[in-house]
């Protein structure tokens, strides 16, 4: 499969528990009747195709992510930044060989008590699966909050477009997955600690 495309600013394998987003949007096309001249021809280029988004789907396990401060505690207290995936937003159109997909992807970061700095780093995916679960195409995105010097949390929007080849298979067969690349601490500690 043709690797994703496009990104303008600035996923695991097997589905997990799956939460739910809505968020699949269609771009609407121009009214032809808007037009002050209303003789003349609406051409094929005037009116913006739509399609149908796959579902779009924060993984339940992967929503939450930690960051730990320098040293070898993994403790609660040891946490420096804590991030989450809070809502996501798709809208597609056709695109040749696939469909174009628009993201709004926000991710909220807060502050723990072992931070330093006012700015965290963090890593989420984003995959296309099947109606097997098998993972058709998958891609990390870095991104960067930045909390005001005073503030504990803050959130900020990726917006970023995506060609996602459909390898034939209609887009209400596929499903859009979202969750964090966890570092092998955080699952260490996710081991005994449940996210809110």
């Amino acid at each position: 499969m043709r690797p994703f495309k496009g990104r303008v600013a600035g996923a695991v394998a097997a589905a997990l528990a799956i939460a739910g987003l809505p968020g699949c949007g269609t771009i609407s096309s121009l009214n032809p009747f808007a037009s002050s001249s209303p003789e003349k021809p609406v051409t094929p280029a005037a009116a913006a195709p739509t399609a149908v988004c796959p579902t779009a789907v924060v993984l339940r396990p992967l929503a939450n992510t930690i960051v730990f401060g320098p040293g070898e505690g993994r403790r609660a207290i040891n946490i420096a930044f804590t991030g989450r995936l809070s809502d996501v937003d798709v809208k597609c159109d056709f695109a040749r060989g696939g469909l174009r997909a628009t993201f709004d992807v926000i991710i909220v970061a807060e502050r723990g008590p072992a931070a330093r700095g006012n700015g965290v780093d963090l890593d989420y995916f984003v995959a296309v699966t099947g109606p097997d679960q098998a993972v058709l195409s998958k891609k990390n995105f870095p991104v960067h909050i930045e909390l005001p010097a005073n503030g504990k949390r803050a959130a900020v929007t990726d917006h970023f477009v995506e060609t996602i080849d459909t390898g034939g298979r209609p887009a209400g067969d596929l499903t859009i997955d979202l969750g964090f690349q966890q570092s092998p601490e955080a699952l260490e500690f996710y081991k005994n600690f449940r996210p809110r």
